[in-house]
């Protein structure tokens, strides 16, 4: 298994090229009947094994070699705790909120309503 935290993201991107690379030659396709699949050009199929393309054309490569289903262990879909859950009581959340740091934070009542911007 490959520790991808250690790895740069050119080179993250690079390894999930080799790996479609890798998924198309075992279904012995050529580069060309790929891109036609997906109706990129084969240049651009290039670039996608390379770790350059666009992630909108690795998903239909992914569909060309009948591989969607991994996207589901690539990004897993995460639910909320049931805490959570019955805190929102129906109501999708839709931001995120900064974490207070726990030592010298003043709320807005403190600074007269003006953020501090240090």
């Amino acid at each position: 298994m490959m520790n991808f935290s250690a790895m740069t993201d050119s080179a993250i991107a690079a390894e999930i090229g080799r790996r479609l690379e890798q998924l198309r030659l075992e279904r012995n396709l050529t580069q060309q009947q790929v891109a036609d699949a997906v109706g990129i050009s084969r240049v651009s199929y290039g670039k996608l094994a390379r770790g350059e393309g666009k992630f909108v054309n690795m998903v239909g490569v992914l569909r060309a070699l009948d591989c969607l289903p991994l996207l589901e262990s690539f990004i897993p879909e995460v639910g909320f705790s049931p805490m959570a859950l019955l805190e929102m009581q129906g109501k999708q959340r839709q931001r995120a909120r900064p974490q207070a740091s726990a030592a010298g934070q003043q709320d807005e009542g403190e600074t007269g309503g003006e953020a501090l911007d240090w």
